[in-house]
């Protein structure tokens, strides 16, 4: 064999056993802080999923839709210990809860930023997938900035900026740590897309500045306030003359070529009292730029809650100003 050849064999088995070294750091440092819920307090649970040790005193961090119905259940972690454990809080709008497990003493991971995450970067999933306990899986991050819909009560959400990755996510994975190779958590595996429509591809709500406040919250059992003003849209381009600035207010000219199309607008709520109407092409709102319903969700902070915004739109081609007062979204 020539000496490129064996240099090249040589890179690929140290290449390989880079990866080994960083799979097997992952799931080192993670495996014990990654629990394995039993839902419900009956002889035959109600349910599965994982959860994430998030502080030594007991506080973990799960998907909503393993604990949803739940007031709590058993957590098993990788050294044998079955604790009982408490619903703290649920929000099913961002998909996550916390749960409190008794006696405290928990290895709690550490909680990274998922803001900085790069499509390809490696990722590890650290979770119980069908009932098998401290399972570990690898891949990478295939896209980023997904959109994840999620339902409490009459309102609907996405959530955003959700994770996509080719690590094998089962049933059971819920609640689970994705992981970068620091191993720091920067998603908490929540969806497997099912046979018929994809392999290989599996959903994380990411852990970010706008999910650890979520958590605090749910640590602290306080529900989650949001704004609402009642409407459903979508992105619409702007019709070619405002797409060009003409016609629109000094320091939009240059913004987006796009808008908010109002597509429904619920009887009764602050957008019908505002005088929203669906085609509605909103531009701004407190004159930042919306193009999407996403951009709207993080604008309707709970502090515009009961505060006046202004609202720039476009009606059959007439640019308006309007003002709402947002309600508090209630997720009851």
């Amino acid at each position: 064999m020539s000496t490129n050849g064996q240099s090249r064999l040589e890179a690929e088995a140290a290449a390989l056993d880079a990866y080994s070294q960083v799979v097997t750091r992952v799931a080192d440092r993670l495996l014990s802080s990654v629990a394995s819920l039993r839902v419900g307090v009956e002889v035959w649970a109600k349910g599965s999923g994982s959860a994430v040790a998030i502080s030594e005193d007991g506080f973990l961090v799960t998907s909503a839709h393993v604990v949803a119905g739940a007031a709590g259940g058993t957590a098993t972690f990788g050294d044998g210990r079955e604790l009982p454990y408490e619903v703290t809080g649920i929000d099913r709008l961002s998909d996550l809860a916390v749960v409190r497990a008794a006696g405290g003493g928990l290895e709690p991971a550490e909680l990274g930023d998922a803001d900085r995450l790069r499509v390809g970067q490696l990722v590890v999933a650290v979770g119980n997938p069908l009932g098998f306990a401290g399972s570990v899986s690898a891949g990478v991050v295939s896209a980023l900035g997904r959109s994840l819909a999620a339902q409490s009560g009459r309102h609907a959400r996405l959530v955003e900026n959700v994770i996509q990755t080719d690590a094998a996510l089962h049933p059971g994975n819920s609640g689970g740590a994705l992981a970068d190779s620091t191993a720091a958590v920067v998603g908490i595996n929540t969806a497997v897309v099912g046979p018929g429509i994809g392999q290989g591809l599996g959903l994380a709500v990411p852990v970010n500045a706008v999910t650890l406040g979520i958590i605090g919250a749910l640590m602290a059992g306080r529900r989650v306030r949001r704004a609402w003003l009642g409407i459903g849209g979508g992105r619409r381009p702007l019709p070619p003359r405002f797409a060009r600035g003409d016609g629109l207010a000094p320091g939009l000219e240059t913004g987006p070529a796009a808008g908010l199309e109002v597509t429904s607008v619920v009887a009764g709520s602050p957008a019908a009292r505002a005088g929203l109407r669906p085609e509605d092409l909103i531009l701004t709102i407190d004159d930042v730029p919306v193009t999407a319903i996403g951009e709207l969700q993080r604008l309707l902070s709970a502090e515009r809650i009961g505060r006046p915004v202004r609202i720039a739109l476009l009606r059959n081609g007439e640019r308006l100003e309007a003002e709402a007062v947002p309600s508090e979204l209630d997720d009851r």
